[in-house]
């Protein structure tokens, strides 16, 4: 049985960002509002909540997940900022936008080495969303999370609540529900080659 907690999307109530922070560090895998539709989210060493998201979502094993950081400089400890890319995530950030950074040395084995090939890279962004900062304020560290694109089903609406109920919510340990929110997909920028790219453009558009 899913936890499935109604907060306000803009000031949410602290006794359930609070029971959701608690199942995040017990392992858990939630489902929470973004400026960029629901996505799933875990913590860093939740191996098994990760590997339920991997059969769910029937992913290969080097699929590459997101990192959700509350600032720069906790990006900066686990993925390389070169001053382009610094300068970038300062201008659009917090946002939906996914920056594609080089790993640092201080980035966990277990996601440096997932699948069968050493990760060089690592997607990162800041999310603009009240909840979603207020679940990383309280677990004091970085998420990793996932889009609820499913299987078969290209035309889930990831920002309407009752579409993302209706199919996600039986997979989860908890939901927090903030009602709709922006759609997505993120805006993608690679910032691992010499000048950065923009390889995916997102709902919200994002000019370099």
């Amino acid at each position: 049985m899913s936890d499935h907690y109604e907060l306000h999307p803009i000031t949410p109530q602290e006794r359930f960002l609070q029971k959701a922070a608690d199942c995040l560090k017990n392992g858990g895998l939630a489902l929470c509002p973004t400026d960029a539709g629901y996505a799933f989210v875990w913590n860093l060493n939740a191996v098994e909540a990760e590997n339920r998201v991997i059969r769910l979502r029937q992913l290969d094993s080097k699929h590459p997940f997101t990192l959700l950081c509350r600032t720069l400089s906790e990006a900066g400890r686990l993925a390389r900022l070169e001053d382009s890319a610094f300068r970038l995530m300062r201008t659009h950030c917090p946002g939906p936008v996914t920056f594609i950074l080089p790993a640092s040395p201080e980035l966990p084995r277990r996601l440096k080495h997932s699948g069968r090939s050493k990760r060089r890279e690592i997607g990162v962004r800041l999310p603009r969303h009240a909840v979603m900062t207020a679940v990383l304020e309280l677990m004091g560290e970085p998420l990793l999370s996932t889009s609820v694109v499913l299987p078969e089903e290209d035309d889930l609406a990831s920002h309407e609540i009752e579409a993302v109920i209706e199919r996600c919510l039986r997979w989860v340990d908890v939901l927090l529900d903030a009602g709709d929110c922006d759609p997505g997909p993120t805006t993608v920028i690679d910032c691992t080659g010499e000048t950065p790219e923009i390889i995916r453009q997102g709902f919200h558009e994002v000019s370099l």
